[in-house]
């Protein structure tokens, strides 16, 4: 169970990861809607699970990849953001979150 303060915190992370990608990573993403659907933070702040949905979902595998690869990015714009709220930048990993994808399959088998 998470705590009150890490609750805060990955709300925090996933507005301005959010805004983040939005902003900064545009012409990565660009054709695409990217959204960050969780955060999970460590006890100790130190590590952040970000989970991202994207649509269309051929392009999945492809904008994972290389939002994974900006990561370093993502980080350091982060940082400026979260100065002085947190001593340091939680480590970022992404993962896709394929609920949609999966909620998509299921209303299409049933509308068979």
């Amino acid at each position: 169970m998470d705590s009150t303060r890490q609750q805060k915190i990955a709300r925090q992370l996933q507005r301005d990861i959010a805004e983040i990608l939005q902003k900064d990573l545009a012409d990565d993403i660009r054709g695409s809607l990217v959204t960050v659907t969780t955060v999970r933070v460590s006890p100790d702040l130190a590590y952040a699970k970000i989970y991202i949905s994207i649509f269309p979902f051929e392009r999945n595998a492809q904008l994972l990849d290389a939002i994974r690869e900006k990561g370093w990015l993502v980080r350091k714009l982060l940082g400026q953001r979260i100065r002085n709220q947190l001593k340091i930048v939680p480590e970022l990993e992404f993962f896709l979150d394929d609920s949609l994808e999966y909620i998509e399959n299921i209303d299409n088998l049933l509308s068979k």
